[in-house]
């Protein structure tokens, strides 16, 4: 289970590396700060599964959560949220020093 988590940290973080050369491009370009928010790099990739997984969550569980949590959590820099779900992955995947402990 520890190598799977480590490889989804791996893919997690270079999608965020990714993610942060795009914004930095463009803020280079633009000459100004750029920073995609998830919600609208979601809607670039694949703007159908959006308003669907919209009208899934209104539908199947509550229009106030869509409001209220997942709206909320696609204004967050793209590079951030995978940025810290690829450190959260890594830290639950860590191999874990076995401590011997010797007792007379």
């Amino acid at each position: 289970m520890s190598g799977v988590l480590r490889f989804l940290a791996g893919l997690l973080l270079l999608v965020a590396v990714i993610a942060l050369v795009f914004d930095a491009t463009r803020t280079l370009a633009g000459h100004r700060l750029v920073l995609s928010s998830l919600g609208e790099q979601w809607a670039n990739i694949a703007p159908g599964t959006l308003s669907s997984a919209r009208r899934a969550v209104e539908r199947q569980v509550h229009p106030l959560l869509w409001q209220v949590a997942i709206a909320k959590l696609l204004l967050i820099p793209t590079w951030i949220f995978f940025g810290v779900l690829g450190i959260v992955a890594a830290y639950l995947g860590r191999q874990r020093r076995r401590a011997n402990i010797f007792a007379n």
